[in-house]
C-alpha cells in the first residue's frame, strides 16, 4: 500500500470512523445506564474508603 493510498483512506474512512466513535462514546453518557456509571465515577473520590473496606471484608 502506497503512502497516497493510505492517506486517501485515512482522509475518507478514517474520518468517518473517528466521528462515529466520538458520537458513540459521548452518547453513551446520556443513556440511563451510562449516566449512572458516569455519576458513580465522578463521585468516587468523595466516598469513605474505610467504610467501603468494612463492607467488602
Amino acid at each position: 500500500m502506497s503512502y497516497d493510498a493510505l492517506r486517501h483512506f485515512a482522509d475518507s474512512w478514517g474520518l468517518v470512523f473517528m466521528g462515529a466513535s466520538y458520537i458513540v462514546l459521548v452518547g453513551w453518557h446520556f443513556l440511563p445506564r451510562g449516566r449512572r456509571q458516569s455519576r458513580d465515577a465522578a463521585t468516587m473520590i468523595f466516598t469513605d474508603t474505610d467504610s467501603m473496606e468494612a463492607d467488602h471484608g
